[in-house]
């Protein structure tokens, strides 16, 4: 990109002046860049009303989804710091989004990937219990209600370790102003 192709300081400060259109660079930024508008609302939502996505009323929600679909996505938009496609319901980071990571701050550290962690034990689970029930020499020693047990712990220790972890919230993946406005942080 060249240097007539990046956002002047007064774009950048315009853009950046409503912590709508942050939060919502956030986001997309957290989630690789990508988003469907309901997620990046509710999420919104959420961090403005300092609360979770599940905790919020439909008037938070809504008052969120109407200021980012006719106002700050359009202009996030025309800036070319998002592309929006309005009938998809699809925002991702456009070619000028990068010019704002300065500003933004680092949230590009990903909070643990639970959903693969989750995914690998159901891998090593089912492969475990396929060496059980083929008798493959050791694993065919192994009793199945010992096995049952075994995964059964593993994946309650693993749902108690991610549910304190999200309740504990974490300033990982969160923008880095609600961490300073929550006495987190420096």
């Amino acid at each position: 990109m060249s240097r007539a192709d990046e956002l002047s300081q007064d774009e950048v400060f315009e853009v950046l002046k409503s912590p709508r259109r942050r939060y919502a660079l956030y986001y997309l930024r957290r989630e690789g860049g990508e988003s469907e508008l309901s997620d990046l609302t509710e999420q919104v939502a959420a961090w403005e009303n300092e609360t979770t996505p599940a905790a919020l009323s439909t008037d938070q929600r809504k008052r969120v989804y109407i200021s980012l679909y006719q106002t700050h996505l359009p202009k996030l938009d025309e800036a070319n710091i998002v592309e929006y496609d309005r009938d998809a319901g699809i925002v991702r980071l456009g070619d000028r989004a990068a010019d704002l990571d300065i500003y933004l701050g680092d949230v590009s550290r990903e909070e643990f990937p639970w959903d693969r962690y989750y995914l690998a034990l159901v891998a090593a689970s089912s492969v475990l219990v396929a060496a059980v029930w083929l008798e493959v020499p050791l694993f065919g020693a192994i009793p199945g209600l010992l096995l049952a047990t075994l995964i059964l712990v593993v994946f309650g220790v693993s749902a108690v370790v991610h549910f304190l972890s999200y309740r504990r919230g974490g300033t990982v993946g969160t923008p880095p102003e609600l961490h300073h406005a929550n006495g987190e942080g420096n």
